[in-house]
Formats: C-alpha cells, sequence, structure tokens
C-alpha cells in the first residue's frame, strides 16, 4: 500500500476511536476561532492540565480579540504569570492588534493568512483554520509526528523542520473538510497524547490503527520516532536578593527586550556569591543592609540554559531609587514575577502569612 493510500486508510478509525474517546475540554465545547488559538498558543510546551485554569482565567478578563488587543501589558503578563514562555503572550497581543487592524476583528479563515501572523506558525494555523473554520489543513506538532512516523514506518528526524513540512504536505494529499477537519486534527493530536504516548511503551491495544500500523507490525516502536538529540543547555550562575525596607520589597523591571522581556524580577547578579560577597556588593549600591541570610537555592530550566541560583535575604536601612519597593501583597497581586523565581515569591508568601 502506498503513503497516499495508508493515509487515507486511517482517517475513518480515527474518526470513530476520536467520537468514542475524546476528552471534555473547555475550547472544544465552543471552538471558536479565538478559543482555539488562544488554548493552542497556552498549550505550547505545557500541560493540558496546567493550561486549563489559565485558560479559563484569560478568558474571564479577555473574552475576544478587541479587549486583548486592548490589555495592558502588566494585566496580561500577570494572567500569563506561571505559564513561562512569556513571548507568547506578547506576540498574542500583536497580532490581535493585528487582526483588529487588517481584519476587523475576527481571525481570517486561511491557514495562510494566520501563519502571517506574530506567533502563529505552521502547527497554530493548522489548528485554527480545521477545528474552528473545517478547512483541509493538518497541524502538524510532536503528538501528530509520532502518530504518522510510527503508523507509515518512516524514520525521518522529527526534530527537522523539513520532516514536518514534509508530514502536513502528506497529509494535506488526504485530509477531509468541514467537522471531518476538525475532528481528524484533535483526534491524531488526542491519539498522541493519549495512547502513542512520547514517554513508555505506546497502548498499541488501545489504537485504532494498531492493525495498519508499521512500526507495530515490525516492533519498531521503541526506535520510531527518531530525534537528533539535543545540544546541552549552557549553566549560568545567579544571585537574586530579597531586599526588604519597612515591610517593602525590591523589584525590578528586565529590559525590553531578551529573555523574560518586560517582566518584573528581584534584584539579582549574574555569578554566585558568597554570604560576605553578597553584603559587600549590597553595600557598595548604597543599601546599608543591616544583615544578610540564606533564602535557600533554586534551579531554572529553560529551554537552552539553566538558571542556578543562590538567595539571600536582606534586610536595608534605605530603599534604592534604582528599584520600586511594594509589599508582598502588591507583588503576589499586581505584578508578573516569572516562574523562575517561583523559590522566592515562595519565601515572601511564608513571609506574608507570618511563617
Amino acid at each position: 500500500m502506498n503513503e497516499q493510500k495508508k493515509l487515507e486508510s486511517a482517517i475513518s478509525p480515527l474518526l470513530l476511536w476520536y467520537e468514542k474517546n475524546k476528552r471534555i475540554l473547555p475550547w472544544r465545547v465552543n471552538p471558536s476561532p479565538y478559543h482555539v488559538w488562544i488554548s493552542e498558543i497556552m498549550l505550547q510546551q505545557t500541560r493540558i492540565e496546567a493550561v486549563i485554569p489559565y485558560y479559563e482565567r484569560f478568558l474571564q478578563e479577555i473574552p475576544d480579540v478587541a479587549s486583548l488587543a486592548a490589555v495592558s501589558d502588566d494585566k496580561l503578563m500577570k494572567l500569563w504569570e506561571g505559564l513561562g514562555y512569556y513571548s507568547r503572550a506578547r506576540n498574542l497581543k500583536k497580532a490581535a492588534c493585528t487582526v483588529m487592524e487588517k481584519y476587523g476583528g475576527k481571525l481570517p479563515d486561511s491557514a495562510e493568512a494566520l501563519r502571517c501572523l506574530s506567533g502563529i506558525g505552521d502547527y497554530t494555523a493548522g489548528a485554527i483554520a480545521s477545528i474552528s473554520f473545517g478547512k483541509p489543513e493538518p497541524a502538524v506538532d510532536g503528538n501528530v509526528l509520532r502518530v504518522i512516523m510510527r503508523y507509515l514506518g518512516k524514520t525521518d528526524d522529527i526534530s527537522l523542520q523539513s520532516t514536518k513540512k514534509k508530514t502536513a504536505a502528506a497529509l494535506r494529499t488526504v485530509y477531509p473538510t468541514g467537522e471531518s477537519a476538525k475532528n481528524l486534527t484533535q483526534a491524531i493530536m488526542e491519539l498522541g497524547e493519549s495512547v502513542c504516548i512520547p514517554n513508555g511503551q505506546p497502548k498499541c491495544e488501545n489504537c485504532p490503527l494498531s492493525a495498519l500500523c508499521t512500526a507495530k507490525a515490525e516492533n519498531l516502536t521503541d526506535s520510531i520516532p527518531v530525534k537528533s538529540p539535543k545540544k546541552p543547555r549552557k549553566q549560568e550562575p545567579k544571585t537574586v536578593f530579597l531586599l526588604s525596607c519597612r515591610g517593602k520589597y525590591a523589584i525590578r523591571k528586565r529590559p525590553e527586550t531578551g529573555l523574560l522581556a518586560k517582566l518584573w524580577e528581584f534584584p539579582n547578579t549574574e555569578s554566585a556569591l558568597s554570604e560576605e560577597e553578597a553584603f559587600v556588593y549590597l553595600s557598595s549600591l548604597g543599601l546599608s543592609p543591616i544583615g544578610i541570610s540564606s533564602c535557600g537555592d533554586a534551579v531554572h530550566i529553560f529551554t537552552h540554559i539553566e538558571w542556578h541560583m543562590t538567595g539571600y535575604t536582606a534586610e536595608c536601612l534605605y530603599p534604592s531609587e534604582n528599584f520600586i519597593w511594594k509589599s508582598a501583597e502588591e507583588i503576589l497581586s499586581d505584578y508578573a514575577i516569572p516562574s523562575a523565581f517561583r523559590a522566592y515569591v515562595s519565601y515572601i508568601k511564608k513571609e506574608q502569612k507570618g511563617f
């Protein structure tokens, strides 16, 4: 059976399986273009279970494209706080402004036009076009690649963009339209998430494609898909300061560009300082620390780097104008502190509660 015929043969069993096994998720209840867009952006690099409360809270505060285009950066980042990959949120707002200016507040229905919006790549464009508009457009991510590579028995490197494009092109030749397009996109995603899983043995006994799956027939599920190893992450030391003065903590805004751009953070240095070195450093800033003590070490892993952080608390005699000074309650309610500093946010939460 050639590749196209084999892909065609997968459509009917996938649709039947999805109808019986689909999970009820908030963005599936009302798969409007806006809802699908927000959910797909949030789901990038993030588990479904973690996304659901963010998604529901986000829609309560920002229910449509117009409100997204108009929302303040600080409110947007606060709503996104903890999800990580904050450039996703910035691109959402940028794209919303374009949709308001160019499309009258309604997302375009073609994958080609969607791909021109900030933060929307081939996968998200395919998801919106097929799920919300019934277009014959696949959405190819890691889950979909794993399903298709195993089903066809292909050993192309799934970390390569060329593999994604070839897979999308192959699927596009057999993709249905309308309700079937919507369901097929979600069916392949769902199969990859729950049955043809990335870690551990795939649950082939529950798979609607097992009878035709090449990887299963040839006992290749352990070796397919093929993915080249990632480069080791760079490790960066940091010293983080929880500086307090008269019941308020020092925070500052990160630069306009770069990692975690425009988010709020606790003062820090790009080196690991001992307690004595930290005291001298704070004194050199004119902060007049009364005392300094450790508040623990922490590690945060980004895609390409790791922060290895040493934390100190220090009570200061005078508030430096280099920072803004806010109460723990104000910081927790109004300022988006990235999850990289989660350990130190937890510390001021405990301080706020008095233990």
